[in-house]
């Protein structure tokens, strides 16, 4: 069944997000709810999963800074850069949350594929990745990628919330502030800065389009 797919057209303010995707998935829990895919986008700010490391802020003083309480280390969120926050029952889906992160990897794959673009997984690091063979490779060998979604959740009794950011057209520029995912080495990328005159409406239309594919 197709969750509730949630669309906020102005900023939202990341604490109110917190606040909402905790009510909402409440209610999930207790069947008074429909799952849910929220579809939004945050003025700057830069958030701390339970993996972050202070060092890897590299301006703290940038945007504001908060802890999410979600899996994984400092992420940026901004304009151009879509959100999907997925409120979904893996308790439902057979309780394996590495089979739950890699359903999201491979649909931002499927979605991203519907322009033509190849992401990739790379073990040890999460998240959506663009081989760049165009930039040099790093000092000990290893081919340049650019990281083109994060993902990190955080699951409450089985319901899942928080979720995954996807790059359109943000101002990349605004990842310096932080060693993002606290993988160095490695640079970002988006959409519009691959060349693809993409939309966030274009992407969503591509999330919605292949979501079923991997989320029964």
């Amino acid at each position: 069944m197709q969750p509730d797919w949630i669309l906020s057209d102005d900023f939202v303010p990341y604490d109110r997000a917190i606040a909402e995707m905790e009510a909402r998935v409440a209610a999930i829990r207790n069947g008074a709810a429909n799952e849910a895919i929220w579809l939004l986008e945050h003025p700057p700010l830069y958030t701390a999963g339970t993996s972050a490391r202070l060092a890897d802020l590299r301006e703290p003083d940038r945007f504001p800074v908060f802890e999410a309480r979600r899996g994984g280390q400092y992420t940026y969120h901004g304009p151009g850069q879509r959100v999907v926050y997925t409120m979904l029952d893996v308790g439902a889906r057979g309780r394996d949350v590495r089979a739950f992160v890699q359903a999201l990897e491979a649909w931002v794959i499927d979605a991203l594929a519907e322009f033509g673009l190849r992401g990739v997984i790379r073990p040890g690091r999460v998240g959506v990745w663009i081989e760049r063979p165009d930039k040099p490779p790093l000092p000990d060998g290893t081919p340049h990628d650019d990281k083109i979604a994060a993902i990190g959740i955080r699951l409450t009794k089985w319901v899942s919330f928080h979720g995954l950011s996807i790059n359109v057209e943000p101002d990349l520029s605004h990842f310096d502030g932080i060693v993002p995912c606290g993988i160095s080495g490695h640079g970002v990328t988006s959409l519009v800065d691959l060349g693809l005159p993409v939309t966030i409406g274009d992407l969503d239309d591509a999330l919605r389009r292949t979501f079923l594919r991997h989320f029964a």
